[in-house]
Order: structure tokens, then C-alpha cells, then sequence
């Protein structure tokens, strides 16, 4: 693994205790260029998590809180009056930091959720006939309560499907809660003290050298037979899409790069598996149901040797 990757890896989980895999999951994500979501309940760290990263990457970092009046405004911005030249100017909204943290997008109305779909697909934002770039790089984490929570909508399969991958944080062990407690220094105050490790134009570089990672002819076929065997009339997940087959060899090639090598592996594919199906499979019958589908879909998938 590169030495500053794995320093960011170590200094991301000395605060994110008990989180090793959702960690390391969550790196590969942001080298990777992806979105990511993450479902769970409140109160399990997940602003922790997104605010250690964004300091560690040196990048400008806002957080949406959705609710169901949230307009669509609210996030991408509008045009404002003024009456001094009495024209109407263009202000920012939320959407336009480099890692923008989506919390609980599943409370807002379809049609506020869909303002996010050009946003993590493009990097850009269309209004009034005119488009504005987002920064560069530019990431979204989005979290989701469990859909059977009260209050809560599904978000369509069109929406799932820009998130790269995709996790569960759970709850901590009860050992990690007791260090937790007995914390003398409130974790935001030592997020404060962090010093960036990379910069935006580390990270853009850092995907470039993914992007040049190698995959073989048996590789390719792997991914393709995990494709067709999720169309199957009798496999009871959702279908998966070529876009998902990009996606999952997208991750991989992350995954690669963290074990410092030019080529895919099988291996590196199974690694990222679960991650990048489980909510593609699930659908809208939530993540927990999707991660079973993606085991059984890799059991069910001969793997090239």
C-alpha cells in the first residue's frame, strides 16, 4: 500500500475507532472518484467520519441536512435580485464544496433527491438555461436511514445507481464504546489539529494512475458473468447494468492501487463486490437485503484462475 495512503488510512480509523473495513472502503471510494452512500441509523459517526476525511484531503466540506420541505434550491442555488443593478446573480448553494456530505437523503421528496442526479453524474448544475461547474474533485457522501423507518422515501434505482459503493457502519463493539466514553478530548477538537495529507491535485493525480491500471481479458469475462448471471429470470435481485460492471472495476482498480500493483486480479474484483452490487441488488428492498444477493451472486459465479 503507498505509505501516505496508508498514514491516511491509519489517521482516518485512530478516530473513527472500531471502523477498519468501513474505512478502508471508504478510501477506495474517494481515490476512485465515486460517490458513496451509507445506510444506518443516527448517531453512529458518520459526519465523524466525512469531516476527518475532508480535513485529511484538504478539501472544502459542507453537509446537507435533508428534511421534507428541502427544496431543490436549497441545494444547487439560484438567482437572487440585486437591486442595486437591478439584475438577477447567481448564488451557490451547498452542492458546490469538493466533498458534500448528504445526510439522511432518503427524508427528502423524490423531486429534492433528484437534484442531486446531474450533480454526481456530470459535475455540473443546469439552471435557467445555464450550467455551472462543480469543483473539482468533487465528492458526495449521502446517508440513509433503513427504509422501513418512518419518514423515509426510496430512492429509485436510476438515483442508486450513481453511488459508486455503498456500506453499513453498525454499531460499535462494546469495548470501543468504553474507550469512546472514557475520551477525554471531544473528537472535533482533535479533527481541528489534523494537517492535510493530500491535496486536490493529489487526489485528481492519484486517479489518473488508477485509470492506467490494467485489466485482463479473463478479468473482463469475470465481471461480465457477474452481469449475466444477476439477469438470470431465477436470480431474485435486481438486474445489474454495464454501468455497474464499470463501476465495480472502477473500485477494483482502486483496491489495486492500495496493494501498489498495475493489474487486476479476480481477487481485487471479490474485494470490492459486495460494496459496489449491495445496493444495485437490493434495490428498493434496502441494503441488508442487497448485501445477501451479492454473496450468493458471487457464490454462484465461477471465478477465473
Amino acid at each position: 500500500m503507498p505509505t501516505k495512503v496508508n498514514e491516511f488510512i491509519e489517521t482516518v480509523s485512530g478516530i473513527f475507532l472500531d471502523k477498519a473495513e468501513a474505512v478502508k472502503f471508504s478510501t477506495v471510494c474517494l481515490l476512485a472518484g465515486g460517490h458513496l452512500l451509507i445506510e444506518d441509523v443516527p448517531g453512529v459517526g458518520k459526519t465523524t467520519l466525512v469531516t476527518t476525511m475532508g480535513k485529511l484531503l484538504s478539501l472544502k466540506t459542507n453537509r446537507i441536512q435533508f428534511t421534507i420541505d428541502l427544496l431543490p434550491g436549497d441545494i444547487l442555488g439560484g438567482h437572487i435580485f440585486n437591486p442595486q443593478d437591478q439584475q438577477f446573480h447567481f448564488h451557490e448553494g451547498p452542492i458546490f464544496a469538493q466533498l458534500v456530505l448528504a445526510d439522511e437523503l432518503n427524508r427528502a421528496s423524490p423531486r429534492t433527491q433528484s437534484a442531486l442526479l446531474q450533480a454526481m453524474e456530470e459535475g455540473q448544475v443546469s439552471l435557467d438555461g445555464k450550467t455551472w461547474d462543480l469543483p473539482s474533485p468533487f465528492f458526495l457522501i449521502a446517508t440513509q436511514n433503513p427504509h422501513q423507518n418512518l419518514g423515509t422515501f426510496l430512492l429509485p434505482e436510476s438515483q442508486l445507481d450513481r453511488f459508486l459503493m455503498s456500506l453499513s457502519l453498525n454499531y460499535a463493539s462494546k469495548q470501543t464504546e468504553v474507550k469512546i466514553f472514557q475520551q477525554e478530548e471531544n473528537p472535533r477538537e482533535k479533527i481541528k489539529t489534523l494537517k492535510a495529507l493530500y491535496s486536490p491535485a493529489d487526489l485528481l493525480q492519484i486517479q489518473k494512475e488508477i485509470d492506467t491500471i490494467q485489466i485482463s481479458i479473463a478479468v473482463a469475462e469475470y465481471v461480465a458473468a457477474l452481469l449475466e448471471n444477476s439477469r438470470k429470470p431465477e436470480f431474485p435481485g435486481e438486474a445489474l447494468s454495464t454501468r455497474a460492471g464499470l463501476a465495480i472495476i472502477k473500485a477494483a482498480k482502486a483496491w489495486a492501487y492500495l496493494d501498489d500493483r498495475k493489474y487486476l486480479k479476480p481477487d481485487d474484483i471479490q474485494a470490492v463486490l459486495r460494496p459496489v452490487f449491495s445496493h444495485r441488488l437490493g434495490g428498493t428492498h434496502g441494503l441488508q437485503q442487497g448485501q445477501e444477493w451479492a454473496y450468493q451472486l458471487e457464490q454462484q459465479t465461477a471465478v477465473p484462475r
